[in-house]
């Protein structure tokens, strides 16, 4: 038995930033130097979106805990209040050496909180990034609060060097969800599609999930959506917007689609069912980072649409529109002609879990001073 193995925390909030993690999870699970724990909150816990608490349960880890965060009057606030509450309350019986944290939530912003304020470690992984609106002020926020950064590429890496952080702190690793995307795991098409009982051949991929600054317009934007995909001819795989402020709006206005044989909707995927259909897919469709990361290395047209990917990294030919319907219509008329190459190599080799993995294994890096320094570039 080795003694003193390294306690790591993992967050999840959103099925989004499992889909990052969960390869890094396994990984430290197999390994006997540590000893892994998976907080879980979140929309995880909210059946409306799926409860896909269920998805993380499947994959057995040993450490699962869960805390109730949100309710339905919450605002990003006073989440971030109750989740730095109970993830606090974890750490103090858990006594972890690190804390990991994906992206830009408002989960994320709590766990670098909890960590900076009582002396743990914490690392975030793919710091550094774009993200557009109010997640772009949490993602440097946590980066800042933040002793270690895994970050997806050389880009990300320069803009940390430039809010101040140590090029020591920097471990390029790639984006972790490629591991899985190009993995031998992946289920078979038909698989997937007698899983989710999907009938149509061929079938495009929806994601859009509200902007948070842009919560008033939403109602507005959302029927502009779904009227122009309903006077389209083509079959549709919906999936739920993530639980930020506005995701009500558009929830009821997917209601529309009820009874439609061209539409399937979901609260959610599971990740692996979710890539092989992004995959085998005519395009996506909204304004998901999944429009941005994971279709174009599958070589998938994309339609962006409005404002949450703006200034995101755009490594692949994207038909960017604005909200109204007659924008989002043209781009529908003109995607069966766009295709675009795959991309390679723009966010890893699909090899992060096993750069996450020496890192930790590396003792220097546990040295990591817990007061943060600002480097001058």
């Amino acid at each position: 038995m080795i003694l003193n193995k390294k306690k790591i925390v993992f967050l999840t909030g959103t099925r989004a930033d499992f889909g990052k993690i969960k390869s890094l999870i396994s990984i430290l699970e197999s390994n006997s130097e540590f000893e892994v724990f998976v907080f879980v909150t979140g929309m995880h816990l909210q059946e409306e979106y799926g409860l896909t608490l269920i998805e993380i349960q499947r994959c057995n880890f040993k450490n699962v805990h869960t805390f109730q965060n949100h309710t339905h009057e919450s605002t990003m606030d006073l989440t971030l209040a109750k989740t730095i509450e109970g993830l606090s309350a974890y750490c103090k019986d858990v006594q972890p050496d690190l804390i990991v944290v994906h992206g830009d939530r408002v989960e994320t912003l709590a766990g670098a909180i909890v960590g900076s304020l009582n002396n743990i470690l914490v690392a975030h992984i793919e710091g550094g990034e774009l993200s557009g609106t109010v997640d772009e002020l949490i993602r440097h926020s946590v980066s800042k609060l933040s002793h270690i950064h895994f970050v997806s590429n050389a880009d990300a890496a320069n803009r940390l060097v430039q809010m101040g952080e140590l090029h020591s702190s920097i471990f390029t690793i790639g984006s972790p969800d490629v591991d899985i995307m190009f993995s031998n795991t992946l289920p078979e098409l038909t698989t997937a599609k007698e899983y989710y009982q999907i009938d149509f051949e061929d079938y495009a991929m929806v994601m859009f999930h509200p902007v948070t600054t842009e919560a008033q317009e939403m109602e507005k934007y959302t029927q502009n959506f779904v009227s122009a995909l309903l006077e389209d001819t083509r079959n549709y795989i919906v999936i739920y917007p993530n639980n930020d402020l506005g995701s009500q709006q558009i929830i009821t206005k997917y209601a529309e689609f009820k009874g439609n044989p061209r539409f399937r909707v979901f609260p959610s995927l599971r990740f692996e069912y979710f890539l092989t259909l992004l995959k085998n897919a005519q395009f996506i469709i909204g304004n998901s980072s999944a429009g941005i990361r994971e279709a174009p290395y599958y070589g998938i047209p994309i339609i962006n649409i409005g404002t949450r990917q703006q200034n995101r990294a755009l490594h692949a030919e994207i038909i960017n529109v604005d909200y109204d319907s007659v924008s989002i219509a043209k781009a529908l008329q003109s995607v069966a002609s766009h295709k675009p190459d795959k991309v390679n190599n723009s966010f890893g080799e699909g090899n992060s879990a096993s750069l996450f993995l020496n890192s930790l294994l590396n003792s220097t890096i546990w040295k990591t001073n817990h007061q943060k320094q600002f480097r001058d570039s």
